[in-house]
């Protein structure tokens, strides 16, 4: 074996040793067995050198790691080492420190993205999800038995997988890879890490807006019925390797009666919260915020004041401007939708100024001429390009305003800038990260037009996802098969079938490619 000078690997325990010049590399814990006499001032030295022992290990002969992951499992590049010295990990870099008797769990592990190497004191919930992970053990099963909600043991398996102790599959909410790429290379836009359920769990509304897409009876969906469908999301997200994101949405979704147990089911299983909905009461946001602290709370507004509440009734609009300034009161993240009409066009940039210093995010989407939107006048499809161009050039200056829909991203192909997510993180998302269901357990690719692939009620999330249908609707119009920008593009379906295109072999009226 080499005979070298211990230092380079074992520099703390050589703080308190006499020069070692032939201790074998890597064999200092054997050694300090044979000479006990040499730390007897010391007696934690042979804990401190198994540590650094470790550390050198997965610095400079770290184990391989898999190539692909099938399932959760440990990272081969990590030691848990049981010491009977605590504070030795801090000793490592701070030689004021004082080891005290008493065992201690310590953890070395090399980040797979990074390779960095680093050591700290195991936590109870780092303890947890090793065991977890490596007896592969139900979350549900140690939730009921620890007396906790399903969100505990799931934020806790996630921050082992943040800090690089546990190693996860790749999301299987990924484009195949047929899917056309053209021009766009960033691998981000091909795969997502959340898959959102926007469910319209209530057709009660207590607006009747000119332009609404749906205003028919459909049954109302009874609260074991919802718990089951997230019980299903969370298989699902399970099974796809993805975080789970359920978006209430209605109707107005607070006037569901079971809302509150509905949403702390959701929360209550680790997923994240969203509304789409209409002002409320101060003291229903508070009891949201009791629960979880929902990702953004969106509202609508469809123009300046006359014409917005021309569509959505009188009085709603001074009552959305004091429910944002609730919203930021009460911290939540809070956007604007606005339904893109010939009829509100030139007042979307001076509705954004309104806005900037009230709202987190504005953004618009084009009228889907579907229900009673079909009564509204489209804008004009020859003033379409021009009218992006200004509200970008508005946009530099306004920071609330968002590129939302997904011919933004023609106009930026043509300026040679980078790409958005477009509408959804990936041009259209309709049956791809994520799906809508209503009351009565229809699923639909998008919300905005009938696009039916299924019942929850009668076959599980899974199955609806991998359906043929579901897949036609990923694959969208063959008419953008050809298109530079299609990953992140896409047009959209539902203004597409408003003008009664086919949406599966021709392009988006407003497309100026």
């Amino acid at each position: 074996m080499k005979k070298s000078s211990p230092e380079n690997i074992y520099s703390a325990c050589c703080r308190y040793l006499p020069p070692l010049p032939t201790v074998p590399d890597h064999d200092l814990v054997s050694w300090l067995a044979d000479h006990p006499h040499l730390y007897t001032e010391h007696p934690f030295l042979p804990d401190l050198a198994r540590l650094e022992q470790a550390l050198h290990f997965l610095r400079h002969t770290p184990p391989p790691l898999p190539e692909t992951v099938d399932r959760r499992q440990i990272n081969p590049a990590l030691e848990l080492l049981s010491l009977n010295w605590r504070q030795l990990s801090r000793l490592l870099d701070d030689p004021a420190i004082r080891p005290e008797p008493g065992q201690e769990f310590v953890l070395a592990v090399r980040k797979p993205d990074t390779g960095e190497v680093t050591v700290r004191t195991a936590t109870s919930h780092d303890l947890l999800a090793l065991k977890l992970v490596s007896e592969d053990m139900d979350e549900r099963q140690t939730a009921r038995e620890g007396g906790v909600p399903l969100a505990t043991i799931e934020a806790i398996l996630y921050q082992a997988m943040e800090q690089g102790l546990i190693l996860s599959p790749p999301s299987r909410i990924a484009r195949p890879p047929d899917f056309p790429r053209g021009e766009v290379s960033d691998p981000s836009f091909f795969t997502a890490s959340v898959f959102t359920l926007q469910w319209h769990i209530t057709q009660t509304c207590d607006l009747h807006c000119r332009h609404c897409y749906d205003r028919s009876d459909r049954a109302t969906m009874e609260l074991a019925q919802g718990i089951k469908i997230l019980d299903d999301l969370y298989d699902f997200a399970k099974a796809h390797h993805v975080h789970a994101q359920v978006t209430f949405t209605g109707g107005n979704p607070l006037l569901y009666p079971h809302f509150n147990e509905l949403y702390r089911e959701a929360a209550e299983r680790g997923f994240l919260t969203a509304i789409l909905g209409n002002p409320m009461p101060r003291h229903r946001l508070e009891e949201m915020l009791a629960v979880q602290k929902p990702e953004f709370y969106q509202v609508s507004l469809e123009g300046l004041q006359p014409h917005n509440d021309y569509i959505r009734g009188p009085g709603h609009f001074e009552r959305v401007l004091a429910f944002l300034d609730l919203l930021r009161e009460l911290d939540i993240y809070s956007m604007v939708m606005l339904t893109l009409t010939r009829a509100n066009m030139d007042e979307v940039l001076e509705l954004a100024e309104l806005l900037r210093d009230r709202v987190d995010l504005f953004t618009f989407n084009r009228l889907a001429m579907v229900g009673e939107g079909a009564s509204l006048a489209s804008a004009p499809f020859e003033r379409f390009e021009q009218f992006l161009n200004r509200y970008m050039e508005a946009c530099r200056d306004n920071p609330c305003m968002g590129l939302k829909d997904n011919f933004f991203n023609l106009v930026r192909h043509k300026k040679k800038m980078e790409y958005t997510g477009g509408c959804a993180g990936y041009g259209c998302g309709a049956a791809f990260n994520f799906v809508s269901i209503l009351p009565d357990g229809e699923v639909h690719a998008c919300r905005k037009l009938p696009s039916p692939m299924g019942n929850i009620f009668e076959n599980s999330l899974q199955e609806i996802y991998h359906s043929p249908q579901a897949r036609k609707y990923r694959r969208g119009s063959s008419a953008c098969a050809d298109c530079a920008i299609r990953p992140v593009c896409g047009g959209c379906l539902a203004v597409t079938y408003g003008f009664g295109r086919d949406i599966f072999t021709e392009l988006d009226p407003y497309c100026f490619r």
